[in-house]
């Protein structure tokens, strides 16, 4: 067989070839639209200018204390200017950024800080206490190997001043004293290779498992502009960030906003009352959320709405499938919702159930059942599609056969750190297996119908329920656990346990006893993995004594709603 050649041997050079990477949005954006407001956080308002010096500053600052290639910054924060701007910051300096969940507990931010060797970590005044007991038990579990990260501490005014005035006594460097030792003009270097790292964030299911996600410069760079080309999202957009920064890096629309010279609105905590008047005041055009913050908006009361809205408000979702009802009463008010879906393997969303024009003439309740698929692949994402994982063939476009979700292309992660065996497992046959079940309808959007691995998504949030069963099997009368998702109206789900007590445990008062497990599971894990429901009695299990899960699942599913249920 002749093998076949280009029409030319022109090499790539310097003048033709550049590595890509979305740092470039900033510099341009500073070009184009200096004075334009680039960041909103309360009484604070950056140019694009000053954003670009203050990154500026922030690459700097590292790099002259020798953080660079090959070193990580650990973000502990909410919502706040210093989190957009590490963005571009800590990788200008040419090291990685992880963006860590406020919401985990000492023990599993120990563990992340931990497994990534975080040489700095930067952290909000509010979690500073959390951040210090973390580094406690990473510092005893290191057996004589820790050295201590540079610690910066990053205040806002809409805190206790004290908190920053502790945190800095305690040896911590204030955010802002940190930048101003650096050059507001520093000459960063973009990456030699794409492939080069740019972003770490962790799965779910940590301590089980490490799963640090490895995301490079050209992912990065395609998800910034493949999720505005799928969302409409034009130059100038008021983006509200409703969505946390630390959740897949705010599904890439950090460096988004930057390639739009858009505006970004901080929000530090999200309540339906800050949604509506940021709409209003900032003239909010595009925000992110979990299905649980779309369904606080619509069942919100009327003092803390500010309806009719200005403007139609374009708003992305994704993390659990979005009920038909929410969709529709989401539309009712005002808001354009488009349905998305992904992993943090994908660099957040990359399939999208793209809105056809002749579904407008459709009744709204049909328009919110086909809104509620998840749809097709991103611009970006090479390839997409339902298949039988034994055989590895496509199952068939009839609505019905399930078969497990598959993807490749550049907006899939680079692989999991230090974790060779699982990704061998996950990229196997040259695709990246998600876990999650799904059919796929004649018009070739998929629609998943169940989750494999059995991850509970709460609010958004992904619990592992083997993580929340390792520690149930901890409490001295439990004999046998296992944790399932059940129904829940305000979150989507939350993890519901089902016990079966060691024999000679008393269990004539089952209200007690479920109090005293959800209390014992509360002093070990985050918030949102404690169970809302305990339910106790003999698990169900197949001839070779395993743990029928499915049918614990149709269980929770017949208890009903976790709020509404007495149980």
């Amino acid at each position: 067989m002749v093998v076949g050649r280009d029409i030319d041997d022109l090499p790539k050079n310097d003048a033709n070839y550049t590595a890509l990477t979305p740092l470039w949005f900033l510099d341009r954006a500073a070009l184009v639209h200096p004075t334009r407001t680039s960041v909103i956080h309360g009484s604070i308002r950056y140019t694009w200018q000053q954003t670009y010096q203050r990154c500026r500053r922030l690459a700097s600052a590292l790099a002259k204390r020798s953080i660079g290639l090959g070193t990580t910054v650990s973000v502990i924060a909410p919502n706040v200017p210093a989190l957009f701007e590490a963005h571009f910051g800590v990788p200008m300096a040419g090291a990685v950024l992880n963006t860590v969940n406020v919401r985990l507990n000492a023990a599993t931010i120990a563990f992340l800080l931990g497994h990534s060797s975080s040489v700095v970590v930067m952290v909000d005044q509010e979690f500073f206490p959390l951040a210090e007991e973390a580094l406690k038990i990473w510092s005893e579990k290191s057996k004589g190997h820790y050295k201590p990260p540079l610690l910066i501490v990053i205040g806002d005014e809409s805190c206790d001043p004290m908190a920053l005035k502790s945190a800095v006594g305690r040896g911590a460097i204030e955010y802002e004293t940190f930048l101003e030792t650096g050059d507001p003009e520093f000459a960063w270097k973009q990456p030699e290779d794409e492939w080069q790292s740019i972003a770490l964030g962790y799965t779910s299911g940590t301590t089980a498992s490490p799963k640090g996600v490895v995301l490079h410069h050209r992912g990065a760079y395609l998800m910034a502009l493949s999720g505005p080309l799928i969302w409409g999202m034009t130059e100038g957009a008021v983006y509200l960030w409703t969505l946390p920064m630390f959740h897949c890096n705010g599904w890439c629309f950090t460096w988004s906003l930057a390639a739009l010279c858009g505006t970004n609105i901080c929000l530090r905590q999200v309540t339906a009352k800050a949604v509506y008047s940021a709409i209003a005041e900032h003239g909010v055009t595009h925000f992110c959320a979990a299905p649980v913050v779309l369904n606080t908006l619509v069942n919100a009361s009327p003092e803390e709405t500010i309806l009719p809205l200005p403007h139609v408000v374009q708003v992305m979702t994704a993390g659990a499938a979005p009920p038909p009802s929410i969709l529709f009463a989401m539309s009712q008010k005002g808001f354009r919702v488009t349905h998305t879906y992904g992993l943090s393997e994908t660099y957040g969303p990359s399939t999208v159930c793209a809105w056809k024009h002749e579904w407008d003439s459709l009744p709204h309740v049909k328009q919110a059942r086909l809104n509620a698929r998840q749809g097709v692949r991103y611009i970006g994402m090479e390839g997409v599609d339902v298949f039988n994982p034994e055989t590895m063939q496509p199952v068939p476009a009839d609505g019905a056969t399930m078969g497990e979700i598959m993807l490749r292309g550049n907006l899939v992660m680079k692989g999991y750190l230090k974790n060779p065996k699982v990704n061998e497992e996950v990229f196997a046959n040259g695709w990246f297996h998600s876990g999650d079940l799904a059919v796929k309808h004649p018009d070739g959007y998929i629609e998943i119908r169940d989750r494999s691995k059995d991850i509970i998504i709460s609010g958004g949030e992904n619990i592992s329920s083997v993580e929340v069963e390792n520690t149930l099997y901890q409490h001295p009368a439990i004999f046998e656990v296992s944790v399932v998702a059940r129904p829940h109206e305000k979150w989507g789900e939350t993890p519901c346990a089902f016990v079966t007590l060691k024999p000679g445990v008393d269990s004539s008062d089952e209200k007690h006893l479920a109090e005293d497990i959800m209390k014992f599971c509360r002093s070990k894990l985050p918030a949102y993995f404690v169970p809302r429901s305990v339910v106790f009695g003999p698990l169900p299990k197949t001839a070779t004594g395993k743990i029928q899960k499915h049918l614990l699942r149709a269980k929770a599913k017949e208890l009903g709603s976790a709020s509404m249920s007495k149980l």
